[in-house]
Protein backbone atom coordinates (compact mmCIF):
# COMPACT_ATOMS: atom_id res chain seq x y z
CA UNK A 1 0.00 0.00 0.00
CA UNK A 2 3.06 2.45 0.94
CA UNK A 3 4.22 2.13 -2.43
CA UNK A 4 1.07 2.81 -3.98
CA UNK A 5 0.92 5.94 -2.00
CA UNK A 6 4.36 6.55 -2.77
CA UNK A 7 4.16 6.30 -6.33
CA UNK A 8 0.85 8.64 -6.51
CA UNK A 9 2.41 11.33 -4.55
CA UNK A 10 5.49 11.48 -6.55
CA UNK A 11 2.76 11.72 -9.64
CA UNK A 12 0.89 13.90 -8.01
CA UNK A 13 3.75 16.13 -7.19
CA UNK A 14 4.49 16.51 -10.71
CA UNK A 15 1.28 17.13 -12.26
CA UNK A 16 0.40 19.89 -9.67
CA UNK A 17 3.99 21.44 -9.69
CA UNK A 18 3.43 22.46 -13.86
CA UNK A 19 0.68 24.80 -12.98
CA UNK A 20 2.67 26.12 -9.98
CA UNK A 21 5.43 26.65 -11.79
CA UNK A 22 3.86 28.12 -15.08
CA UNK A 23 2.38 30.87 -12.15
CA UNK A 24 5.86 31.41 -10.80
CA UNK A 25 7.53 32.52 -14.06
CA UNK A 26 4.59 34.30 -15.15
CA UNK A 27 4.90 36.26 -12.09
CA UNK A 28 8.47 36.67 -12.16
CA UNK A 29 8.63 38.19 -15.63
CA UNK A 30 5.27 40.14 -14.96
CA UNK A 31 6.91 41.89 -11.97
CA UNK A 32 9.96 43.16 -13.87
CA UNK A 33 10.03 46.68 -14.93
CA UNK A 34 8.92 47.58 -18.28
CA UNK A 35 7.84 44.06 -19.35
CA UNK A 36 4.25 44.97 -19.31
CA UNK A 37 2.35 48.32 -19.55
CA UNK A 38 2.91 49.98 -16.29
CA UNK A 39 6.08 48.43 -15.61
CA UNK A 40 7.49 51.88 -14.71
CA UNK A 41 6.49 53.51 -11.49
CA UNK A 42 6.43 56.99 -11.73
CA UNK A 43 6.22 59.53 -8.26
CA UNK A 44 2.83 61.33 -8.52
CA UNK A 45 3.09 65.08 -8.79
CA UNK A 46 0.30 65.78 -6.26
CA UNK A 47 1.33 69.52 -7.17
CA UNK A 48 -1.05 68.86 -10.70
CA UNK A 49 -3.40 67.18 -9.37
CA UNK A 50 -6.60 69.92 -9.40
CA UNK A 51 -9.09 67.54 -9.20
CA UNK A 52 -10.47 65.78 -6.20
CA UNK A 53 -11.40 61.84 -6.09
CA UNK A 54 -15.18 62.56 -5.54
CA UNK A 55 -15.42 64.94 -8.74
CA UNK A 56 -13.02 62.10 -10.69
CA UNK A 57 -16.05 60.00 -9.72
CA UNK A 58 -18.65 62.56 -10.63
CA UNK A 59 -17.09 63.25 -14.23
CA UNK A 60 -16.88 59.15 -14.71
CA UNK A 61 -20.30 59.19 -14.30
CA UNK A 62 -21.39 61.74 -16.68
CA UNK A 63 -19.07 59.86 -19.08
CA UNK A 64 -21.32 56.61 -18.92
CA UNK A 65 -23.98 58.54 -18.76
CA UNK A 66 -25.33 56.40 -15.40
CA UNK A 67 -23.74 55.98 -11.97
CA UNK A 68 -20.82 53.40 -12.08
CA UNK A 69 -20.49 51.26 -9.26
CA UNK A 70 -17.28 52.15 -8.83
CA UNK A 71 -14.83 49.12 -6.18
CA UNK A 72 -11.74 51.52 -6.82
CA UNK A 73 -10.49 55.08 -7.71
CA UNK A 74 -6.41 54.76 -7.98
CA UNK A 75 -4.16 57.99 -9.00
CA UNK A 76 -1.34 57.27 -10.83
CA UNK A 77 0.82 58.76 -12.89
CA UNK A 78 0.13 57.95 -16.92
CA UNK A 79 1.83 59.07 -19.79
CA UNK A 80 3.10 61.99 -17.88
CA UNK A 81 0.38 63.00 -16.07
CA UNK A 82 -1.78 62.18 -12.64
CA UNK A 83 -5.21 60.44 -12.96
CA UNK A 84 -7.20 59.40 -11.63
CA UNK A 85 -8.45 55.41 -12.94
CA UNK A 86 -12.13 54.52 -11.82
CA UNK A 87 -12.33 50.50 -11.79
CA UNK A 88 -15.62 47.97 -11.59
CA UNK A 89 -18.26 50.30 -13.24
CA UNK A 90 -17.93 49.52 -17.20
CA UNK A 91 -17.30 45.35 -16.48
CA UNK A 92 -13.65 44.42 -16.97
CA UNK A 93 -12.67 47.90 -18.23
CA UNK A 94 -11.86 50.91 -16.64
CA UNK A 95 -11.65 54.62 -16.99
CA UNK A 96 -9.13 57.45 -17.00
CA UNK A 97 -10.23 61.07 -15.18
CA UNK A 98 -7.07 63.01 -16.21
CA UNK A 99 -6.52 64.49 -12.46
CA UNK A 100 -5.46 67.88 -13.87
CA UNK A 101 -8.02 68.64 -16.09
CA UNK A 102 -10.84 66.19 -15.37
CA UNK A 103 -11.50 64.98 -18.69
CA UNK A 104 -12.94 61.48 -19.01
CA UNK A 105 -11.54 58.54 -21.46
CA UNK A 106 -11.76 55.09 -21.64
CA UNK A 107 -9.08 53.26 -20.71
CA UNK A 108 -7.40 52.08 -23.82
CA UNK A 109 -6.71 48.25 -24.21
CA UNK A 110 -3.61 46.96 -23.21
CA UNK A 111 -0.83 45.62 -25.64
CA UNK A 112 -0.39 41.98 -26.63
CA UNK A 113 2.41 41.97 -24.02
CA UNK A 114 0.35 43.07 -20.86
CA UNK A 115 -2.52 40.65 -21.92
CA UNK A 116 -0.23 37.94 -22.37
CA UNK A 117 1.31 37.60 -18.85
CA UNK A 118 -1.97 38.91 -17.90
CA UNK A 119 -3.59 35.80 -19.14
CA UNK A 120 -0.48 33.73 -18.08
CA UNK A 121 -0.43 34.83 -14.54
CA UNK A 122 -4.05 35.78 -13.37
CA UNK A 123 -6.14 33.55 -15.77
CA UNK A 124 -3.68 30.62 -16.68
CA UNK A 125 -5.15 31.34 -20.36
CA UNK A 126 -8.33 29.18 -18.76
CA UNK A 127 -11.06 31.27 -19.75
CA UNK A 128 -14.58 30.13 -18.61
CA UNK A 129 -12.75 27.32 -17.15
CA UNK A 130 -10.87 29.29 -14.70
CA UNK A 131 -12.91 28.14 -11.47
CA UNK A 132 -12.84 24.19 -12.36
CA UNK A 133 -9.37 23.89 -13.13
CA UNK A 134 -8.77 25.90 -9.88
CA UNK A 135 -10.88 23.44 -8.34
CA UNK A 136 -9.19 20.51 -9.70
CA UNK A 137 -5.46 21.11 -8.82
CA UNK A 138 -6.83 22.17 -4.96
CA UNK A 139 -7.43 19.22 -4.72
CA UNK A 140 -4.98 17.54 -6.14
CA UNK A 141 -2.41 19.74 -4.04
CA UNK A 142 -4.16 18.62 -0.96
CA UNK A 143 -3.91 15.14 -2.37
CA UNK A 144 -0.68 15.28 -2.56
CA UNK A 145 -0.06 16.53 0.59
CA UNK A 146 -2.33 14.22 2.55
CA UNK A 147 -0.18 11.60 0.62
CA UNK A 148 3.32 13.52 2.29
CA UNK A 149 2.26 13.43 5.28
CA UNK A 150 0.97 9.91 5.50
CA UNK A 151 4.47 8.74 4.20
CA UNK A 152 6.62 10.73 6.83
CA UNK A 153 4.59 9.55 9.28
CA UNK A 154 4.86 5.77 8.31
CA UNK A 155 8.41 6.71 7.52
CA UNK A 156 8.90 8.70 10.89
CA UNK A 157 7.30 5.36 12.80
CA UNK A 158 9.04 2.73 11.38
CA UNK A 159 12.14 4.36 12.61
CA UNK A 160 11.24 4.70 15.68
CA UNK A 161 10.39 0.94 15.79
CA UNK A 162 14.02 0.21 14.26
CA UNK A 163 15.96 2.27 16.74
CA UNK A 164 13.65 0.96 19.65
CA UNK A 165 15.40 -2.62 18.36
CA UNK A 166 12.10 -3.96 17.53
CA UNK A 167 12.94 -7.09 15.07
CA UNK A 168 9.61 -6.10 12.82
CA UNK A 169 8.77 -2.70 12.32
CA UNK A 170 5.30 -1.77 13.04
CA UNK A 171 2.38 -2.60 10.52
CA UNK A 172 1.22 -0.02 7.89
CA UNK A 173 -1.08 2.69 9.08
Amino acid sequence: MRNIIHQAHIWLGLFVSIPVLAWAVSGFLYALPNTVEGGKIEVIDTSRVAVSPQQAIANAHIFAGRELPTTALTLLMRDGAPHYQAIGGMGADSILVNAETGQVVKTPPPKLATRFFRQAHFYFFAGSWQVTLLLIFSGLAALSAVSGVYLNVSYWLRSRAVQKGMKEPLGEI
